[in-house]
């Protein structure tokens, strides 16, 4: 018998970043709650760039059991779920997206969020998601694709009055939220296109940076909430 450890779990390199991007949406959550929204998508950005990279990185280590890849599979959803999945809600919630209409959306966004994060465990665990070829490839749009896509709504709250930025704010949660279960085969991107991803969140976040300084209407409650923060 093997050494009985004194923790569950594996711990090496491998998880690391999966880890970043967990703690990077945790802090960014209560950023949120606090108003200070250009901290929160900046936090969402930095978590999508960890989850691009993460998998790359475990797949350098080519000595992994099979109970480390399992585990390797399993954490990186289970943060994922809190990253992509309740992370842009709450950010879109507090942003404004309420009501019965945005309420629906936001139950639709996080039920579709989970099905999809499961049924890739599933495929995954099964290498059901490779080609012939050896080429990988996603069945539905990754739930990373918020942290691109977020910045890149939020960004647009400058150059267009509060409802329409609402309205982009329900758009964007419905058509992700929905296009996560839609049964379409997507190509896993390539380096140069991950490239170009990066770039052009990191673009968006500096414009937001930069230019934005959304100012949250007073909502009842949370009258702490109805001030300017500039960050």
């Amino acid at each position: 018998m093997g050494k009985k450890k004194k923790m569950i779990g594996f711990y090496n390199y491998t998880v690391v970043l999966t880890y970043i991007s967990l703690v990077s949406s945790v802090f960014g959550m209560t950023q949120a709650i606090h108003g200070r929204f250009k901290t929160a998508i900046l936090c969402l950005a930095i978590s999508g760039l960890c989850d691009m990279f993460d998998g790359k990185i475990a797949r350098t280590k080519k000595d992994r059991t099979e109970d480390e890849k399992a585990f390797g599979i399993q954490i990186d959803s289970l943060c994922d779920v809190v990253c992509f999945g309740a992370f842009p809600a709450l950010i879109c919630y507090l942003l404004g997206v309420r009501g019965p209409i945005g309420i629906a959306v936001i139950i639709l966004y996080c039920v579709n969020s989970v099905i999809r994060l499961a049924y890739f465990n599933v495929m995954e665990m099964k290498d059901a998601l490779v080609t012939a070829d050896g080429e990988k490839f996603y069945r539905g749009l990754p739930i990373t694709s918020m942290a691109v896509v977020l910045p890149l709504v939020f960004m647009i709250q400058f150059f267009v009055p509060d409802w329409v930025f609402r309205i982009c704010l329900h758009l964007a949660l419905l058509g992700v939220g929905v296009l996560f279960v839609v049964n379409f085969r997507l190509r896993k991107p390539k380096n140069s296109t991950l490239a170009i991803l990066v770039s052009v969140v990191g673009i968006a976040v500096l414009i937001m940076i930069i230019f934005t300084n959304y100012r949250v209407r007073l909502h009842a409650g949370w009258p702490w909430l109805c001030r300017r923060y500039p960050v």
